[in-house]
């Protein structure tokens, strides 16, 4: 005797509320985040808003080969991977050293105390840290008042193009250690501590368990979450420097995102932007691409 057949659907008819509950998402998706690429089409346009996308002569090529040609472009670039890699190296090695320590706080409402407050500056908008990171490296700010007071020169910090992409970096650090720590704190609290029960037995100092058996036991959270981070190399982080630079430190903290915003939206050159903003995309889907492939050779996890 013949088994019926079963309608086979896409879905299981069990799961249609929890395709009901992500829609409203997907909505939001498409409409603000794919709909919006149709854009790039001005990247290959003269694009002039009054005649809209339909009647914008093509130029196909000719605006990324006068963007290679722009005087300033290959600057901005080392900008923004200048300040990307720092902030990707330090908010790395801080957030470890960090997470060592506070594992090692044995007084429960001291480890929660200082969780918290090393975990606010990263639910704080860069507009609001902002003004707080003026006030202090200002010219006439608390940092520049106490070396005063040392009796050592005043340093400006936000107006001198060798001290402000460093100042971007810190300032950043400062921001995000606490929260990027959590992760760290994690893959300690997951090692096996017969581990350290026999390094003390050994006769291993706490330097020596920290460097035999934390840091081994973290290895493989540290390598992906580098990995996962090196598609950020091209995103220096807008918010944070829109809202501190100034057209004095233009040569050092002029990044992609910025330089995008000043020409195709400051400047109404509209066409340029997406140009630039077209080849940025690209490199970062390269980016995310390669750092898939090695998370997947060197931890046996992929991001997707």
């Amino acid at each position: 005797m013949k088994r019926k057949k079963e309608n086979k659907t896409w879905f299981a008819k069990d799961q249609w509320l929890f395709l009901a509950m992500i829609t409203p998402g997907l909505i939001f998706l498409a409409v603000f985040s794919y709909a919006p690429m149709f854009g790039l089409v001005m990247a290959f346009q003269d694009f002039v808003p009054a005649r809209g996308f339909l009647n914008s002569e093509f130029v196909w090529f000719d605006n990324f080969k006068y963007i290679l040609n722009l005087p300033d472009i290959w600057q901005v670039t080392y900008n923004t991977v200048f300040i990307a890699v720092g902030k990707i190296i330090f908010n790395t090695i801080i957030p470890i050293v960090f997470a060592i320590l506070l594992n090692e706080i044995r007084v429960k409402w001291m480890k929660k105390s200082m969780q918290t407050i090393v975990y606010l500056p990263h639910f704080l908008s860069w507009v609001i840290l902002a003004s707080v990171v003026v006030n202090l490296f200002n010219l006439d700010g608390t940092v520049n008042q106490i070396l005063t007071n040392l009796g050592l020169d005043s340093i400006n910090f936000l107006g001198s193009n060798k001290v402000f992409p460093h100042l971007l970096i810190w300032t950043d650090v400062w921001k995000g250690f606490g929260y990027n720590s959590i992760i760290f704190l994690a893959a300690i609290t997951s090692i096996d501590p017969g581990l350290y029960e026999a390094a003390t037995m050994d006769g291993a100092n706490w330097g020596q368990k920290v460097r035999h058996v934390t840091l081994p036991g973290m290895m493989p959270f540290i390598i992906l979450m580098t990995i996962l981070a090196l598609p950020n190399i091209l995103s220096a982080g807008f918010d944070q420097v829109y809202n501190l630079y100034s057209p004095p430190v233009y040569a050092s903290g002029d990044v992609l995102d910025t330089y995008i915003y000043r020409i195709g939206l400051i400047g109404r050159d509209y066409s340029l932007g997406a140009a630039v903003g077209l080849i940025r995309s690209i490199i970062g889907l390269v980016l995310i691409l390669t750092s898939n492939k090695i998370a997947e050779k060197a931890t046996n996890r992929v991001m997707f």
